[in-house]
């Protein structure tokens, strides 16, 4: 999720359990722990350009970690803030513990990937029932936190983390109705699916889009979900097959690692980029709901040596057309 969500997320639930009346400071410890994991993205290298894939979402987001990010938080947070206030330690170590234990569950909703089990399991957990921005669960969230803290009551707080679960729950629900749609879309086309991967556009859980996945390719199309769910036909691309479409990389090098490494980011859904052969894409992801064109991927090269790593590319435009577009389809 993005930045401002896991803090007033993080802020929220040690909020809600307080009996204290500093509520605004209780809310700051917990809105700057529920950040704090994400301070993995400074791990990265200069020579090998998706380290950071391996490492954004691991161990700082595990359940397992969550003790120790929590007093790795309130170490900090005790001597800059807290002491000032007359929060304990003790009390400091439970707030940040609960802001930091938000953030690794919230962006296991989303549908990037979180290694929850880390060291267990190297599975990326991706519950895809919201997306990583959406402003109608944070907006109500951040209005009540604030408001907990001027009024200085907590059943603003509580009220928050009743909208944060109910909002989550309805994603849940909103996903497996985008599911069945997406199965009978395939067997009206006379598919036999492998695989099924719904998701929330940005910023709501109206609009979806849908990957299904049979012994050769890849099927995309956007779902607006109501009382009489809407489908705009999309893509289809074939999945990737590395021997073919890179007859000259040898097994044992880094480039063919790279691969394996980014189809284990991707969870399997990466294609060969039509525009360019020698891109691989996480088609998971695009602009338009209803299209294959992956925000990023990597780019292999034929003349580096093999210990050359691939490139990481990223595609982020978004034309205006496409603005309007993916309006049209939101607001059917």
């Amino acid at each position: 999720m993005d930045p401002l969500t896991q803090g007033v997320l993080g802020a929220a639930l040690p909020q809600s359990i307080s009996n204290k009346k500093s509520l605004g400071i209780i809310g700051i410890i917990g809105f700057l722990s529920g950040l704090a994991p994400d301070l993995d993205i400074f791990i990265r290298s200069e020579s090998d350009p998706i380290l950071f894939l391996e490492f954004h979402r691991q161990f700082t987001h595990s359940l397992i970690f969550v003790p120790f990010g929590g007093l790795i938080c309130s170490l900090v947070l005790y001597c800059l803030i807290s002491k000032r206030f007359g929060i304990t330690f003790k009390e400091t170590w439970i707030y940040s513990t609960l802001g930091y234990a938000t953030h690794g569950l919230l962006d296991a909703c989303t549908s990037y990937g979180t290694l929850l089990f880390w060291p267990f399991s190297q599975a990326r957990i991706a519950w895809n029932n919201i997306s990583i921005i959406d402003p109608l669960f944070t907006i109500p969230l951040l209005i009540l936190i604030i408001t907990a803290a001027i009024k200085k009551k907590k059943i603003f707080s509580i009220v928050a983390v009743i909208w944060a679960i109910f909002y989550l729950l309805l994603g849940v629900y909103q996903k497996n109705e985008a599911i069945k749609v997406s199965i009978k879309i395939a067997q009206e086309r006379g598919h036999d699916v492998m695989r099924v991967n719904v998701k929330p556009s940005i910023g709501n859980l109206l609009l979806w889009k849908s990957i299904y996945e049979t012994e050769e390719k890849f099927y995309v199309d956007a779902i607006r979900l109501g009382w009489s769910p809407k489908i705009f036909n999309g893509e289809s691309i074939s999945k990737l097959n590395t021997q073919s479409a890179f007859p000259w990389l040898m097994e044992d090098s880094q480039q063919s690692r790279d691969i394996k490494r980014f189809k284990w980011f991707s969870n399997g859904y990466i294609a060969l980029n039509p525009k360019n052969n020698n891109q691989i894409l996480d088609i998971r992801y695009s602009t338009l709901p209803n299209e294959i064109g992956g925000l990023w991927g990597i780019e292999l090269s034929r003349e580096k040596a093999n210990n050359g790593h691939v490139e990481y590319i990223t595609n982020r435009t978004i034309s205006k057309e496409k603005k309007k577009i993916f309006k049209e389809m939101l607001f059917n």
